[in-house]
């Protein structure tokens, strides 16, 4: 599989990494199964979250003897300090690690911008962690370019989480602006909703994990949406929350010998018309 320079964090990652929830409620046989064949098959970068369920405990209990292939990334969604040290020693606990590669702000807005810089803030937590080598890198997730801008103006983050998503760029331009502006930082840049089609329609869509609708029953359309995601300033695109579209994209990468190639003119046309057609874009 192809690697990128994860920005400035100058860590080597492949086009496709692990969205952590792929494993929630997973039993430890059925998940250690697919995080070894996501690292035979050229994943390297693995994500995670303290609201994804049990997702770190299931990765943690698979991971042991497979910490030194693999960049471990995990967030916090609390805005105070104590709260964000809390979230960071349970997922070192859970994660069965005496440190995380990526620790990320999760979910940011922008009214949250001065709160997790002002006193007692979770800025301070994710410094005094990053002194003590407890995390490495210190990035944000956002869906909100004005929020990602904010942040970035307030911090030098090394890394950015974002949707990176053919419609929601095609239509309304989401994720231009942030993607621009995190590029002028060399900041590493992880794509999150590469094969999202729409707003989710159906609670029982058969996709539990997936905050979407997802592309599932058309293979040239996820070919085209997971190329599209790779062919922007990213560096790498987080697989989907089910194990099935976890396959569905190592199998459009493995097409390329794991280098996907960048749209055509035609290709593109077709993705623009198709992206104008969807009524509710996903963020």
């Amino acid at each position: 599989m192809e690697e990128r320079i994860l920005g400035k964090t100058g860590l080597s990652v492949g086009v496709l990494s692990f969205g952590g929830i792929v494993i929630r409620d997973t039993l430890q046989r059925e998940a250690a199964w697919i995080v070894s064949n996501a690292i035979e098959r050229g994943i390297n970068y693995f994500d995670v979250a303290p609201s994804y369920g049990n997702a770190q405990q299931v990765l943690g209990s698979v991971i042991k003897t497979k910490r030194d292939k693999m960049f471990l990334a995990s967030k916090t969604n609390k805005r105070t300090k104590d709260g964000a040290l809390k979230d960071l020693y349970d997922s070192l606990k859970s994660l069965h690690t005496d440190y995380i590669d990526v620790y990320q702000l999760h979910a940011m807005t922008e009214d949250e911008v001065q709160k997790v810089f002002g006193p007692n803030g979770a800025m301070d937590a994710l410094e005094m962690a990053r002194t003590k080598g407890l995390i490495r890198y210190i990035g944000f997730s956002s869906h909100y370019d004005d929020a990602a801008i904010k942040l970035m103006q307030e911090y030098d983050f090394d890394t950015m989480l974002f949707p990176v998503n053919w419609v929601s760029r095609l239509k309304n331009g989401v994720g231009k602006a942030a993607l621009e502006e995190a590029a002028k930082r060399n900041m590493g840049c992880i794509a999150v909703k590469s094969l999202a089609e729409s707003a989710k329609e159906n609670e029982f869509d058969g996709y539990p994990r997936c905050w979407y609708k997802p592309i599932s029953n058309d293979m040239e359309l996820a070919n085209l949406a997971l190329r599209f995601t790779l062919s922007q300033a990213v560096h790498t695109s987080l697989s989907p929350s089910d194990v099935r579209l976890l396959e569905l994209s190592l199998s459009i990468l493995e097409k390329y010998d794991g280098v996907p190639t960048p749209l055509s003119d035609m290709e593109f046309a077709f993705l623009k018309k198709r992206a104008q057609e969807v009524i509710l874009a996903v963020f």
